[in-house]
C-alpha cells in the first residue's frame, strides 16, 4: 500500500483542516516565546458552489498546504482567499497560494490589505475589504466577518460560518503544540490547556481589555459557535467553551491563591532569601512556584504568573545593577502588563547595593503592586533574623493574596 502523505482532515461536511504541522520548531517570535513542543500552522478549506481558503502557512510549508488542497480539488478552482491575519505564520504562503489560483478574490481588513501590499508589492490580486457584518454566500454556507484589532495585531479578523456553528479566530484560543491528531477530544485536555494559557500569556496578555471587549461583543451577537478552529494548535470541537471561559478569567487577571518567584543567585544568598519567602507562602496556605532565573524557560516563568496573585524576583548585586539574567524577564513583564499582581523585590549585596532600587522601578513599571517598599535586602549573607524577616513576609504576602 502506498504511504497516505498529506491527507487533509473533514472538521465538518464540506470543511477541511489543510495546514501544515511544524515539529521541530522550539522558539517563535524569535527567541522570545519556547514552543517545546512544536506547533500547527492551520488553515481551513471550505467547499460549496464556491471554495474558499481561510488563511494560509508559513511559507516553508507551503508545500504541505498545496498537497492537502490538491487531495480535495485543483487549487486554480479556489474563488476566495480569505486572510484573517498577514502575520508570516499565517500569510508566509499567500504568494504560492495567489500564483495557483490568480482569479481567488482576497478578502480583507483594510489593515490586512496595507500589510500584504506592503510584504508583496509586486504581487497584483482582487480583493474586497469586509468589517465586521460583511457576509459572503458561498451557497449553502456563508462567510460572515468580525474585525479584532489588535488580537494580537492592527490587521486581525475572526471568520464565522454560522450554518456550521464553526468560529475560525486566527491566533485567539490556539496553542503552540505538534499533533498527529486535529481536536481536542483526542489528545489529554490538561496538556492543551497548559499550551493555551502559555500562549496567552507570552503573547496575549498586553491585550487584556481589548479580548475582554471582544468577548462581550461575540456574547451580545449571540453567535452559536459549537466548534473553534484556531490557527495554531487543536480544534476546539468536543468543548469550545472551556477554552472561551478560560479567557474570561485570565482577561479579569485575578489570579490563584498562588505565587511565582523568580531569582537569581551568586553564592547562594539570594537563593536562601528566596527559600525562606517560600517557606512563609507555602505557610500561609499558597502554592509556590520557585524558578532560578539562569535555569529555567522564561516563557514557562511568565505562563505560570498568568493565574498567580503574587510576582517575586530576586538578584543580587553586580556592577550596581542587577544579574543579567533577570533582566529580560522584567522587560517582558513590562512589556506583557500583568493585571492585579501584587510584588516583591529582594536579594543580597557586598560592598555596595544598587540591585534592589532597580528590581522595584521594574516591577512598578510592570503596574505590579509593591508589599513592601524596600523589600528584603541583605548585606553579605543573610542570617537567622534577616531570614526570618523573609518567611514573615512571605507569611504577609500569603494573607494578601488569600484576602
Amino acid at each position: 500500500m502506498a504511504a497516505d502523505f498529506n491527507q487533509p482532515v473533514s472538521i465538518t461536511d464540506g470543511v477541511y483542516w489543510v495546514g501544515a504541522i511544524d515539529w521541530n520548531i522550539r522558539y517563535f517570535h524569535g527567541p522570545t516565546f519556547s514552543t517545546h513542543r512544536g506547533t500547527t500552522y492551520n488553515a481551513y478549506f471550505i467547499v460549496d458552489e464556491k471554495t474558499a481558503l481561510v488563511d494560509t502557512v508559513y511559507e516553508p510549508f507551503k508545500e504541505e498546504l498545496i498537497a492537502r488542497l490538491k487531495r480535495i480539488q485543483d487549487p486554480v478552482q479556489i474563488d476566495y482567499l480569505v486572510v484573517n491575519h498577514t502575520e508570516s505564520d499565517h500569510a508566509g504562503a499567500f504568494p504560492a497560494i495567489m500564483e495557483l489560483c490568480p482569479g481567488a478574490h482576497v478578502l480583507c481588513t483594510q489593515r490586512a490589505f496595507e500589510s500584504l501590499k506592503a510584504h508583496y508589492p509586486n504581487l497584483d490580486f482582487n480583493y474586497t475589504i469586509v468589517k465586521t457584518g460583511t457576509s459572503i454566500s458561498l451557497g449553502k454556507r456563508s462567510l460572515n466577518f468580525i474585525e479584532a484589532p489588535m488580537l494580537h495585531w492592527p490587521d486581525s479578523m475572526f471568520t464565522y460560518i454560522p450554518e456550521e456553528s464553526l468560529l475560525i479566530p486566527n491566533d485567539a484560543f490556539g496553542q503552540h503544540i505538534a499533533t498527529t491528531t486535529r481536536f481536542d477530544d483526542e489528545i489529554d485536555v490538561g496538556l492543551i490547556m497548559d499550551e493555551a494559557a502559555k500562549y496567552y500569556a507570552n503573547i496575549l496578555m498586553p491585550f487584556n481589555n481589548l479580548i475582554g471587549k471582544k468577548l462581550e461583543e461575540i456574547q451580545k451577537m449571540n453567535l452559536d459557535i459549537k466548534i473553534i478552529a484556531p490557527s495554531h494548535g487543536v480544534i476546539w470541537r468536543k468543548d469550545p467553551g472551556r477554552i472561551v471561559a478560560a479567557y474570561a478569567r485570565w482577561v479579569e487577571g485575578k489570579g490563584d491563591a498562588k505565587a511565582v518567584i523568580a531569582y537569581d543567585t551568586m553564592w547562594l544568598a539570594t537563593e536562601k532569601m528566596a527559600h525562606a519567602l517560600m517557606d512563609g507562602l507555602v505557610a500561609g496556605g499558597c502554592e509556590v512556584k520557585l524558578f532560578k532565573l539562569s535555569v529555567s524557560d522564561r516563557s514557562d516563568v511568565i505562563k505560570e504568573i498568568l493565574d498567580a496573585r503574587a510576582v517575586l524576583v530576586g538578584s543580587p548585586t553586580i556592577n550596581n545593577d542587577i544579574l543579567p539574567v533577570v533582566s529580560p524577564l522584567l522587560d517582558e513583564l513590562v512589556g506583557l502588563r500583568p493585571k492585579n499582581k501584587i510584588g516583591l523585590a529582594f536579594g543580597a549585596y557586598g560592598w555596595g547595593g544598587g540591585a534592589q532600587k532597580i528590581l522595584e522601578e521594574r516591577l512598578k513599571a510592570a503596574k505590579i503592586e509593591l508589599l513592601a517598599e524596600p523589600g528584603p535586602t541583605v548585606k553579605w549573607v543573610p542570617g537567622a533574623e534577616d531570614l526570618q524577616r523573609c518567611y514573615e513576609l512571605g507569611q504577609e504576602m500569603a494573607l494578601r493574596i488569600k484576602g
